[in-house]
């Protein structure tokens, strides 16, 4: 049984300080609205409904926690994943935005218990401005980055490769970065994003 499949959920947070003290290692999600963060959540822990997809853009605006129990240790954590509000909700109030935009950027520069940042792009859209405005973010903050290619299965093989190159050069700022075609509902690169992120969470782990 994968690590990922044991995730249940922890807790929702509106700020920082609401958040449980830092421990063990973290894994983030985040992305533009409707880049597919939540389904891609659920797929990996293998639950239909474990991280919630708003009909709405923006709507989600919590940070949500889901805690990874140690397999011999229920009662133990051994890691965490965290679903950050998604980014580029054009009908929310800007004041909103920029509260928003403070949580994220916080998270990602102070977390001390931060271990790596998925970062979930939409294929047929590529690396979009508010894309660029996360990776101001996310280099100076120095954390190793997986990104998502999202609704891969929209694009055939030859025209993947071409998309994901193309991210890599928009990205090639962020020094630690690893780049997969995904999709949740023909399960590609599945694999290799669980297991990616289980190597950050714990290199060693029994699964």
């Amino acid at each position: 049984m994968s690590l990922l499949h044991r995730a249940t959920f922890l807790t929702s947070s509106a700020r920082l300080d609401q958040l449980p003290p830092p421990g063990a290692p973290e894994v983030c999600f985040v992305g533009r609205s409707n880049a597919g963060k939540s389904s891609a959540i659920n797929v990996l822990t293998q639950q239909r409904r474990l991280a919630f997809a708003s009909k709405t853009p923006g709507r989600t605006r919590l940070i949500n926690m889901f805690s990874l129990p140690d397999k011999l240790d229920p009662d133990q954590d051994i890691g965490y994943l965290v679903d950050l509000p998604g980014y580029g909700y054009a009908s929310v109030a800007r004041d909103d935005r920029n509260t928003w935009a403070d949580v994220l950027g916080g998270y990602l520069r102070t977390r001390p218990s931060l271990v790596g940042v998925v970062l979930l792009i939409d294929i047929r859209r590529g690396v979009t401005d508010l894309d660029r405005r996360m990776i101001d973010f996310l280099v100076p903050a120095g954390r190793p980055v997986l990104a998502l290619l999202t609704k891969a299965d929209k694009f055939p093989y030859g025209q993947r490769i071409k998309a994901q190159f193309a991210v890599r050069k928009e990205l090639e700022a962020i020094a630690s970065l690893h780049t997969i075609p995904f999709s949740s509902t023909d399960r590609i690169g599945l694999e290799e994003t669980g297991e990616y992120i289980e190597n950050w969470i714990s290199p060693a782990v029994a699964l």
